[in-house]
């Protein structure tokens, strides 16, 4: 198990640790109510140095056992992530700044088309299953950076990260 040290919420996310046994629905409420209590403590994050990429987006690792893990990302003014799914559970919140994020259907294994777009504020929550598909793009199109914490549903040391595949946007 990783964890950060002093991490303001740690006993929360360990809490949860032991809820990611439970049935997905059941997961899924906990690691909501989870990202919840988290967003409502704007010091969560006092202390943890947080990788940032100019331009970009950067991870940092704040949990992670052998059924979930908690990053922190920054988006620098700019960042996106490919259009992707994700082979295991995914939530996330908005704990600083805006994000936008963009939904897309799939039109075959590599190529998909957007379909919705909204602005996720601070405190915005979002949680899905692996059941797909649950394409989506997250972009920082604000004029300042944001920060959010996103909970998989997967282990770290096993695979580098929650994407199951990349899609390119059709054309039109």
């Amino acid at each position: 198990m990783f964890s950060v040290p002093h991490m303001v919420g740690s006993d929360l996310v360990e809490r949860l640790s032991a809820a990611s046994r439970q049935a997905p629905p059941d997961y899924l409420a906990a690691a909501r109510l989870t990202l919840q209590s988290l967003l409502r403590r704007p010091d969560c994050l006092a202390g943890v140095e947080l990788a940032r990429r100019s331009g970009g987006y950067a991870r940092t690792l704040l949990f992670g056992d052998d059924q979930l893990s908690l990053w922190a990302m920054v988006w620098d003014v700019g960042a996106r992530t490919p259009i992707h799914d994700h082979h295991c559970s995914c939530c996330f919140g908005v704990l600083a700044g805006a994000l936008t994020e963009i939904e897309f259907k799939p039109i075959d294994d590599t190529t998909a088309m957007a379909t919705a777009q909204a602005v996720r504020g601070a405190g915005h929550i979002a949680c899905m299953l692996p059941t797909g598909p649950n394409l989506h793009q997250i972009v920082n199109d604000q004029a300042r950076e944001a920060i959010s914490l996103h909970i998989y549903g997967y282990d770290h040391t096993l695979r580098p990260n929650s994407v199951h595949r990349e899609y390119r946007l059709a054309a039109h």
